[in-house]
């Protein structure tokens, strides 16, 4: 008698098409709110209530783009979630943000010595919250799209290698559609961003800690440093520390992640957790997989 046809099952041995499903389905619940928030919602409140209900929006789309992801992976792949464990997670999203922070003080620290920045002291706190509630909703949304869903899968069929790549190439060229936005931005975020939270998460396999690495970066850039964001507007951070040199040196208009600074920077430091991933055996040498898993 022929097996009942079943679309989860179906999905299930189709890794492919699995993780088109959960490039979609996690993709449209980032979106979905964003786009309700910034047309319908944020245009009729007053300035003041603007950042705490972006800030609330971000919570709820955190949530809701975690709890999408879980019912994904029950679904599609029957297991428990634990990369998203708490209990190493937590202290891991910690790390993450503080490490995150003083990376970005690096690269302000070189640009000042480059006279690439000037001090002009402190700015406002006015807008801490908007840039809290941007960065949590980046942070928790694109890392479950770029490495739980692109990253994790395609390192299921094809091995670590390759999904570094993937994952990387594929997070700079989605950064292409940002205003200001650069061949070398796209590049610099593959190199940068790319390596250093793909290698983030195969060195801990925890997911909070490329997440607290990019909830970290962006308010950092953002909202202590005033710097335009992937793009973004700058100008309204904790400091008042405005750049000016070359687009090589400063990132330009895209701002400091398009910057030569950042890209060694960050870089170096996505490196060292290639490196850990190697030696704590988490590497995953098989190669190139079949398709169907």
């Amino acid at each position: 008698m022929p097996k009942k046809f079943s679309l989860g099952n179906f999905l299930r041995r189709f890794g492919l098409l699995r993780l088109v499903v959960f490039f979609l389905v996690l993709g449209l619940a980032y979106a979905g709110p964003q786009i309700l928030l910034q047309l319908q919602i944020l245009p009729h409140l007053a300035k003041e209530l603007r950042g705490p209900v972006a800030l609330g929006t971000a919570v709820i789309t955190g949530v809701l783009s975690i709890s999408v992801y879980a019912l994904l992976v029950g679904w599609l792949e029957r297991r428990d979630i634990i990369e998203l464990g708490l209990r190493r997670g937590l202290p891991l999203a910690i790390v993450g943000m503080v490490l995150a922070v003083l990376m970005f003080a690096i690269v302000y620290a070189v640009l000042f010595g480059a006279k690439a920045a000037v001090w002009q002291g402190f700015g406002s706190t006015y807008w801490l919250v908007g840039m809290a509630a941007m960065a949590i909703v980046s942070g928790v949304c694109e890392e479950l799209i770029f490495r739980a869903a692109i990253y994790r899968i395609t390192e299921d069929m094809f091995g670590t290698t390759i999904a570094l790549v993937i994952s990387a190439v594929v997070f700079g060229l989605v950064h292409l559609a940002n205003p200001h936005a650069t061949l070398i931005a796209g590049i610099a975020i593959a190199l940068e961003a790319g390596i250093l939270l793909g290698a983030a998460y195969a060195a801990t396999r925890n997911l909070w800690f490329p997440i607290g690495i990019h909830i970290g970066w962006n308010f950092a850039e953002g909202g202590i440093f005033g710097a335009s964001v992937s793009g973004g507007r700058a100008g309204h951070g904790l400091l008042n520390i405005p750049l000016s040199g070359p687009d090589w040196l400063t990132g330009g208009g895209f701002g400091p992640e398009a910057s030569a600074v950042t890209i060694v920077v960050c870089t170096a430091a996505g490196l060292y957790f290639v490196i850990q991933t190697i030696r704590k055996g988490r590497w995953c040498r098989a190669g190139f997989r079949m398709l169907l898993d």
